[in-house]
């Protein structure tokens, strides 16, 4: 089948993107599912900052790509061996297709899934394939989504049912924003009922894991940015106190405010300087918790008898240390009953067309999430 989808040709081209296009609306053509595929309608695709470091160059891909990766859509047609889904069927896309039969996978840590993360660096589907194809030739897939598309043909275990209730431009936030943000805090960090936590970048992610502190039962939330338009975000969400990143007293203030440091801090960047801020602002004996994705020849430095002599722990999270089929839905039923107000973290609904300007925006930090929605 034909359709539309927003082609990547260019990375690290310059800004605004708006003027130098390096993404490009296109009427691909997509192969119908193979075994163990699914093909689905996209509603709702969210602009990510894992979408931007692939358009800015920061973490290179093979091009061309149909780009995006955090989405919801409908079943459209189903591939064979496919028994989980049907036709008709509200589904959220994850970016990181479990096999299921990996070590990790058997340990209980599919976000760490290796088939998966070999299939994402190649651009392909779980099962190595690629559907994609623009005037004839295959390109890639974006971590085995690429949802800026009208349509997409994904593996099944890229895939998690919800149920038609929830609005898909809601269920959209809880394939990445959602259960990074809120996974780094209850998956990754574990924290407990009466600790503190400080969230270094109050982005989608960021304020994610500032709702899933604030569920935990923190004692202290303190939300540190760049932009006091996100700092008062932040306070509306429930913060108990929010600091410019910038602040040249913000290690003494936060270290004041929780009388000696964040159990927990939680770099949501995606930059060596704010991991190192975030180290700043943890507490002796308290743990450092990254989820953002920097420039892999990017390193942040800490000081090692600080590490060892203050008992500290560093801990990377990636996809929220999830287990997407029982995560997404249960993030979802506490969304439903008030305690996790992700809607909150929509900034504007945009056009596939749209695209290049929706990259400026989350470029220049003055929204949270942007969703492209189709009809």
């Amino acid at each position: 089948m034909k359709c539309r989808a927003a082609v990547l040709h260019t990375m690290g081209a310059p800004l605004p993107y708006a003027e130098s296009r390096p993404i490009r609306i296109e009427e691909i053509e997509l192969d119908p599912p193979g075994a163990g595929e699914v093909l689905v309608k996209i509603a709702a695709a969210g602009l990510c900052h894992s979408d931007l470091s692939v358009v800015n160059g920061a973490r290179p891909r093979p091009l061309p790509m149909v780009i995006g990766h955090e989405a919801s859509g409908v079943v459209a047609e189903v591939g064979a061996g496919v028994t989980q889904f049907k036709p008709g069927d509200h589904v959220v896309f994850v970016f990181v297709p479990s096999c299921g039969s990996c070590l990790p996978c058997s340990e209980g840590r599919p976000a760490l899934c290796e088939p998966a993360a070999a299939a994402n660096g190649a651009g392909t589907l779980l099962g190595g394939g690629k559907r994609i194809r623009l005037r004839g030739e295959y390109v890639t897939h974006h971590v085995g989504v690429s949802s800026f598309a009208e349509y997409t043909v994904v593996s099944q275990c890229s895939l998690v049912k919800v149920h038609d209730k929830l609005p898909l431009d809601q269920a959209a936030l809880f394939g990445c924003a959602v259960i990074t943000g809120v996974g780094a805090v209850v998956n990754t960090a574990q924290m407990k009922m009466g600790e503190s936590a400080v969230i270094v970048g109050l982005g989608g992610t960021g304020l994610a894991a500032l709702l899933g502190a604030i569920a935990a039962g923190a004692r202290k939330t303190i939300g540190v940015d760049l932009l006091d338009s996100k700092l008062e975000l932040a306070r509306e969400l429930g913060c108990d106190e929010v600091v410019r990143a910038d602040d040249p007293d913000i290690v003494a203030k936060v270290k004041a405010w929780t009388k000696g440091g964040g159990h927990y801090a939680f770099e949501c960047v995606g930059s060596e300087k704010a991991m190192e801020l975030a180290y700043l602002l943890t507490r002796r004996g308290g743990t450092t918790v990254s989820s953002g994705l920097s420039d892999p020849q990017r390193r942040f430095t800490i000081q090692h008898v600080n590490l060892v002599a203050e008992e500290r722990t560093i801990k990377g999270s990636y996809l929220g240390s999830c287990v997407p089929r029982r995560d997404i839905p249960g993030y979802i039923e506490l969304f439903e009953a008030g305690t996790l107000p992700v809607d909150r973290l929509l900034s504007e609904k945009i056009t596939l067309d749209e695209v290049n300007l929706g990259f400026d925006r989350l470029h220049g930090g003055e929204t949270v999430r942007q969703l492209i929605m189709f009809d």
